[in-house]
């Protein structure tokens, strides 16, 4: 089955150099990890809160706002779509990223045809 994992944090906590050395390898070794067992298909990093664009539809009036669809602290700092055997094995892919340590990451399943 594939899930989408939603990687969100605070864009306001600001690591320390010493975090940030630490966070880089290790997202990439979650990488290299979830490709090489062949449980990640895609993924990527998305810009910063401050370039996203809100549509909205209300009564045939197309509404347009700047900043992200929701007001909370957290917010989606990138996605990965994994394909894993079960909601058990997607957790455990889940626990292994790296924002796990100081965000979270949102574990939901795919509509497959």
């Amino acid at each position: 089955m594939k899930y989408l994992l939603f990687i969100c944090a605070d864009e306001a906590i600001s690591l320390s150099p010493g975090q940030e050395e630490e966070i880089s390898p290790a997202a990439q070794a979650w990488v290299t990890e979830m490709e090489s067992r062949g449980i990640r298909l895609q993924g990527h990093q998305l810009r910063p809160v401050s370039d996203a664009t809100t549509v909205r539809v209300r009564d045939g009036e197309v509404l347009v706002a700047d900043g992200p669809f929701a007001e909370t602290k957290e917010q989606i700092a990138g996605f990965d779509i994994i394909e894993a055997a079960d909601l058990d094995e997607a957790i455990e892919v889940a626990s292994k990223h790296p924002v796990s340590w100081f965000g979270t990451v949102e574990v939901r399943p795919l509509w497959e045809e």
